[in-house]
């Protein structure tokens, strides 16, 4: 949800859903905690995801991304699922702009994934989205969850095929409930809005995965 120092580690809790072109925003007043939603924050990003020629990080459920646009832009190690979260360790781009589709894979970031897979690594992936942010506030201001709502355009770079959908994540933000029971509560409750607007559980449980097919 919003940018991290070199190296740092975070656990994502969130929920993701697939959504038609035509269907409409959800309704969040029923919420539990929410007072009211932030304004519409839109995000242009473009990720790149490399692996082994042998895809050795997405056998061990690890993906490899290096993403331009919004507050957490950088290269990303996203680790296997931890029960109802998905860890992820973050570093900056660096002073040198890195523009090729065959992104050089830092040496911080290679060292992260060592126990796993070694260089070289090429690309697997491109994911673009266009993505509009929403904060879901508490009574004090303070960030509960984010809503996005994502348009994306993948291409899967070893079979040349390309895709595109809708999907919709929320993602606990700092002032979310602390306990197993609250945050089943909440998201009981995002289910909900979410269903009543027309969409339904993710078929795919990242956005590499659907753009490889998976």
């Amino acid at each position: 949800m919003s940018g991290a120092a070199h190296g740092a580690s975070s656990v994502e809790v969130e929920a993701k859903y697939d959504v038609d072109d035509s269907t409409p925003l959800p309704d969040w007043s029923a919420l539990p905690g929410i007072a009211r939603v932030g304004d519409a924050e839109p995000r242009e990003l473009d990720a790149r995801y490399v692996d082994t020629a042998d895809a050795e990080l997405a056998h061990a459920g690890v993906a490899v991304r290096r993403r331009r646009g919004g507050p957490d832009e950088g290269w990303h190690v996203k680790g296997p699922a931890q029960g109802a979260g998905r860890s992820e360790r973050q570093w900056p781009l660096g002073d040198i702009a890195d523009d090729a589709a065959d992104p050089v894979v830092p040496p911080a970031v290679q060292d992260a994934v060592a126990s796993i897979a070694a260089p070289p690594f090429t690309p697997l992936a491109r994911v673009r989205n266009s993505r509009t942010a929403y904060a879901l506030l508490d009574a004090d201001g303070e960030v509960v969850a984010e809503f996005v709502d994502d348009r994306v355009r993948a291409r899967d770079e070893r079979r040349g095929i390309e895709s595109a959908w809708r999907e919709w994540e929320v993602e606990l933000g700092p002032a979310a409930p602390d306990d197993e029971h609250g945050r089943a509560a909440f998201f009981t409750a995002v289910d909900a809005a979410v269903f009543a607007a027309g969409g339904r559980h993710a078929a795919s449980g990242s956005k590499l995965a659907r753009a490889l097919g998976r």
